[in-house]
């Protein structure tokens, strides 16, 4: 496969669009940073073509959620960051009712329905984790839909800085596109917007705290104005607010740890905020276990990291969950990313997927995964992960 496949694929995908003359688009995206910009490339080029969607963030593939989502019929349904590691799901819920374009970078499963375009680039060579963030992808759609669309390339740039390997692949040729139009202005080791005259990490940094630690009070929306018009003072004030709110939260959870130390089985350590974050997004739980992989005095280098939390009932704009559920979430070391790449270790998607099949709903990275079960399967996931290492 290759590029011009891509290109192949989503000129059809557009010409469905064109030719499906919908009364509404429903559009789906994920809350971290790269979700956000996902969403606000999206929405800022389907507006241009005078489509209205209506925004909907979601933090995992609920399967009642998806359901619900596709039970009518003449619709067109865009999921952005998220819905290609559940491609065959969504393509048997939708089962050719609706339209349905798939804009991501996670690892992919199968579309079965022809009328399920997923356009991930995983499906034409290239990584999720190295050369493309899902916001490249929906910037690379954008930019086929209309060449007027190039003024968004900075948000497929700021999406993919949570890539550790910089610009490479796909998103240096973002980049170099990017400079050569006046969008962004590198200035020494920063990379800036020029429209809104904020550094890419900068933005970045903030547009994480706004989607996952605000997911329950409008933090998505404020992200994904922040995206396309700026840091206004009432986006500055929310996120101070919910940057002292986690940080107090990461707080208890770290004192918790170097008292108490991580629980171990040979190949995993695993700790349980319970409640610790409730009232923020499930995306938090990731985040920390994300910072724990750098912290050496509390974590094994050659074990998996992997962090539990309760998960809230209320999914804002749809309603509420059944059942208790929780969300759990691995990250790996430097050492062990070696590992996966070599195949000598199950990667973390992977580990994830087979330790909660026939209970849960998992989906990610190489080196980052989480996955969403009953409450009371912690244990049995635990259990089932230290079977699924054992190699």
């Amino acid at each position: 496969m290759s590029y011009e496949e891509f290109e192949k694929k989503v000129e059809a995908a557009i010409s469905a669009l064109r030719q499906t003359k919908p009364v509404k688009i429903v559009l789906v995206h994920h809350d971290d940073a790269d979700g956000l910009c996902s969403a606000a490339v999206t929405k800022a080029a389907l507006e241009r073509e005078g489509y209205g969607a209506r925004m909907f963030c979601l933090e995992k593939v609920y399967p009642e959620v998806v359901e619900s989502l596709h039970q009518g019929e003449g619709q067109v349904i865009f999921y952005v960051d998220i819905g290609s590691s559940h491609a065959d799901f969504i393509s048997e819920r939708n089962s050719s009712r609706n339209l349905v374009i798939i804009l991501d970078h996670h690892d992919p499963m199968p579309a079965s329905d022809p009328r399920v375009y997923d356009l991930n680039l995983e499906h034409y060579g290239f990584r999720g984790e190295n050369d493309f963030s899902g916001a490249t992808c929906c910037y690379l759609f954008a930019k086929a839909l209309s060449e007027r669309n190039k003024d968004l390339s900075y948000l497929a740039l700021v999406g993919s800085c949570e890539i550790p390997s910089g610009f490479i692949g796909l998103n240096k040729v973002v980049l170099d596109e990017a400079v050569e139009n006046g969008v962004v202005r590198v200035e020494g080791k920063k990379t800036k917007s020029v429209k809104l005259g904020i550094s890419f990490g900068n933005l970045f940094s903030k547009l994480q705290i706004l989607g996952a630690t605000g997911y329950y009070e409008g933090g998505p929306e404020l992200g994904i104005k922040a995206c396309l018009e700026g840091i206004t003072d009432e986006i500055r004030r929310k996120i101070r607010e919910l940057e002292g709110r986690r940080k107090e939260a990461n707080k208890r959870i770290l004192a918790r740890l170097y008292r108490e130390r991580l629980r171990e089985t040979d190949h995993i350590q695993w700790f349980d905020a319970v409640d610790v974050y409730r009232g923020m997004g499930t995306k938090v739980i990731g985040q920390f276990c994300s910072f724990l992989s750098y912290q050496r005095r509390l974590i094994k280098p050659n074990k998996y990291i992997l962090g539990v939390m309760n998960v809230q009932p209320e999914v804002p704009g749809w309603g509420r969950l059944e059942g208790g559920l929780a969300k759990a979430s691995v990250r790996v070391s430097r050492d062990m990313k070696t590992l996966i790449d070599q195949g000598k270790i199950p990667s973390a998607v992977d580990l994830l997927i087979k330790a909660s099949r026939g209970f849960g709903v998992a989906d990610g990275h190489k080196y980052a995964a989480n996955v969403v079960i009953p409450v009371d399967k912690k244990e049995v996931l635990i259990e089932k992960a230290e079977k699924v290492a054992t190699v």
